[in-house]
């Protein structure tokens, strides 16, 4: 027991002042150990190199996006992943907020300047970003032109070399460790945002130690496993908020570079004055399967991509043909009312073509021209055109042949002309078709028209078959250069047929130009089954050609019809003076093929007139009268033979006899067409059909649908019902 009144006694005793020598030994254990544990920068709090860890976190996320680096979300998140890690990494190194034991925060972030700490020898660039161009649209465009219009930063970008320099320097490995371990060991991590820093609390030295020694230590992946212990709770003094983003900067927006015809609605003209309508046949069926594809991705078609004369021709009708190939076609005229006007009625050309048998087909030298270039790199292009080429190769005779030209920065030979009988070597040649470069797309054609002369099959098919989205950015580039070209080589006897593949970068109005003056046809690929389709279905009517430069001319009776017009064909008008030019070029017929058009009419006195009448009366006739006045129109069809240049005609009156008395008597193919025309129509958001419903539209064309045994006309169902439901079931 120690007394008391020692303890008394030593408390009263005066402490000794302490030495020099134990001062300076004292002085230089503290400074040591300040110096180790804190690593105080010699930056000054202001200058560039020590701005605070929140200002860089900042300037590196604006930097990246001012070069366009993040083109969606998902790449977003990714990228946004080391960022964070590296603010936590840095949090946890440099700005450690002395705690005391309630929890009262004596320093703040903003107290003390950022470390300055060298590049890592081993940068580490997240493999997210550099995968990010996969997942974006390919265009043959410079990325950053097309980028740069999209965003307008709000200072000017830093070069690219210097961004790459600053990502380098910043994403070092201990942040991926920092972000493995932090949140589990050394605080929460919470993402405030989805490129937000978060929050840090509950630092220790120590522990921050012992967590990137045990993370070098670990096996890949261990951290990641490693057990957590519950954080403290965070204080609000550390919470360090995100920096808001532009909305144009968090959803950039992917540009439409799809290049698309405009056109005008074919308006009523006054039969007394305006009685002659003249066009070439299309026999297209491009717009129908672009509209199909924008309906099923939810959105209703542009109206100029809507062409109603390729929707009505996109489907096999049953019309009735000709006997023999002497006379190619074969046209079918119905007058029956209309189902959207009660004062106008329809007169329905049908037109089919003759059907060449199998065993009559000539031999085929086929040329595939396919765009391998940059754009092209997207699954729905060159994927999809590689399994659709093999369906056409499975569907060829043994003694056909098939070349291979692709192109992209230039053109080159694939395969030499093959007879389809090596099946296996072209489909090994396609099969190894990569994309990449730039289009150079008439260096292409003429490199195909040169393979297509050197294996010329007299009296047989000669075509090139152009597969491609439709940018053709080297070389010829403009579409009347383009048609020129094609023009000269059509005149040897090689056709040209286009495909076009993908959304985005698709180039329909150059593939409609081509087509239309290479006596071929333009159809537009968007799954397998439309390959199957177009290529091996109606492969007959795609290869083989019976008659070329067909036109139509109809002289309408003014005594019987006030007005009229044509639906679709817009972009096929002539002049009425081209009808007997037959150096105007016009549509081909393939074998088999089905062509239909449609007039709306107002018979006289019907009180459906949209015309007024002219205050004086029209002007008459020589003779007093009009000539065959019981007649509706006079229908006049001139065609050539493929391998003849002088046109022969077909002509057909429009009488009471070709009409019928209501329009469920017509034909199932008349009425299904009509329905499909409507549907065009309405699309296009024409004052015609205006009120006529979409479940008026499939109730027709399901009363209609037939035999159907491709499903065609199911689809078209589903198409009506899908365009009811995004227009607002008008």
């Amino acid at each position: 027991m120690v007394d008391d009144n020692e303890l008394e006694r030593l408390r009263d005793i005066a402490v000794p002042a302490p030495g020099g020598e134990a001062k300076a030994r004292a002085f230089a254990a503290a400074m040591q150990a300040f110096d180790l544990d804190e690593k105080i920068s010699p930056v000054r709090q202001g200058t560039s190199a020590g701005l605070r860890l929140t200002e860089r976190a900042r300037m590196l996320w604006r930097d990246i996006m001012q070069r366009k680096l993040i083109a969606t979300p998902a790449i977003t998140a990714l990228v946004a992943l080391p960022i964070a890690g590296y603010a936590a990494f840095e949090m946890l190194k440099d700005q450690p907020p002395v705690v005391g034991g309630n929890g009262t925060v004596t320093e703040t972030l903003a107290d003390k300047p950022a470390a300055q700490k060298p590049a890592p020898e081993q940068p580490a660039v997240n493999e997210p970003l550099a995968a990010a161009p996969a997942k974006e649209k390919k265009t043959d465009a410079d990325a950053e032109t097309q980028a740069n219009s999209q965003m307008v930063p709000a200072t000017p970008p830093k070069p690219a070399a210097e961004v790459d320099s600053l990502l380098k320097q910043e994403a070092a490995p201990e942040a991926e460790r920092a972000l493995q371990s932090a949140p589990a060991e050394s605080g929460q991590l919470a993402a405030g945002g989805k490129a937000g820093v978060g929050v840090i609390a509950g630092y220790s030295p120590k522990r921050r130690a012992d967590q990137l020694e045990r993370a070098d230590k670990a096996p890949a992946g261990a951290a990641a496993a490693t057990p957590a212990s519950p954080p403290p709770v965070a204080d609000s003094k550390l919470m360090v908020q995100p920096a808001p983003m532009p909305a144009d900067q968090m959803q950039p927006r992917e540009e439409n570079r799809d290049r698309v015809e405009t056109f005008k609605t074919n308006p009523v003209h006054e039969t007394a004055q305006d009685p002659v309508s003249t066009f070439s046949i299309d026999v297209d069926t491009a717009s129908y399967s672009f509209v199909r594809r924008s309906l099923k991705e939810g959105s209703l078609p542009d109206a100029d991509t809507v062409r109603v004369e390729e929707m009505i021709n996109y489907f096999p009708y049953d019309w009735t043909g000709p006997d023999s190939a002497k006379t190619p076609f074969n046209s079918t005229v119905t007058v029956m009312p209309t189902p959207w006007d009660e004062h106008t009625k329809l007169m329905h050309v049908a037109i089919k073509g003759f059907d060449v048998k199998p065993a009559e087909q000539p031999k085929a030298n086929l040329v595939f021209l396919i765009d391998v270039s940059g754009s092209m790199d997207e699954p729905d292009k060159l994927p999809l055109l590689k399994s659709a080429f093999r369906l056409l190769v499975s569907r060829l005779k043994p003694d056909d042949t098939v070349s291979i030209v692709t192109y992209a920065g230039n053109a080159g030979t694939v395969l030499m002309p093959t007879k389809a009988a090596e099946k296996q070597k072209i489909l090994a040649a396609i099969d190894h078709l990569a994309p990449g470069g730039s289009t150079a797309g008439e260096e292409g054609i003429r490199e195909a028209y040169k393979l297509a002369q050197q294996s010329f099959v007299k009296d047989g098919v000669n075509r090139v078959m152009l597969a491609t989205d439709g940018d053709f950015n080297v070389g010829q580039t403009d579409d009347d250069d383009l048609k020129r070209l094609i023009e000269r080589e059509r005149k040897t006897g090689v056709f040209l047929s286009v495909f076009g593949f993908g959304r985005g970068n698709l180039n329909d109005q150059m593939m409609q130009t081509i087509a239309q003056n290479g006596n071929g046809t333009a159809a537009y690929i968007d799954t397998l089954a439309e390959a199957q389709k177009v290529l091996v279905e109606d492969a007959s009517s795609t290869l083989f050609t019976i008659a070329k430069d067909v036109k139509i001319q109809v002289e309408f009776n003014p005594a019987t019809v006030s007005e009229y017009r044509l639906v679709g064909y817009e972009t096929r008008a002539l002049k009425r003076e081209d009808f007997n030019n037959d150096r105007v070029d016009a549509g081909d017929i393939g074998s088999g093929h089905s062509v239909t058009a449609v007039y709306e009419i107002t018979p006289k006195g019907s009180g459906g007139e949209q015309v007024d009448p002219l205050r004086y009366g029209q002007a008459k006739v020589d003779n007093g009268g009009v000539a065959n006045a019981s007649e509706y129109a006079f229908v006049k069809i001139r065609y050539k033979l493929p391998d003849e240049n002088t046109s022969k005609l077909i002509t057909t009156p429009v009488t009471a006899a070709n009409e019928v008395s209501s329009f469920d008597a017509a034909g199932a193919d008349q009425r299904f067409s009509v329905a499909v025309a409507a549907f065009g129509q309405k699309l296009r958001d024409e004052d015609q059909t205006a009120n006529f419903s979409y479940d008026r539209i499939a109730e027709i064309a399901n009363a209609a649908r037939g035999a159907d045994p491709f499903g065609y006309r199911a689809e078209f169902l589903s198409l009506v019902r899908l365009a009811s439901s995004l227009d607002g079931n008008k």
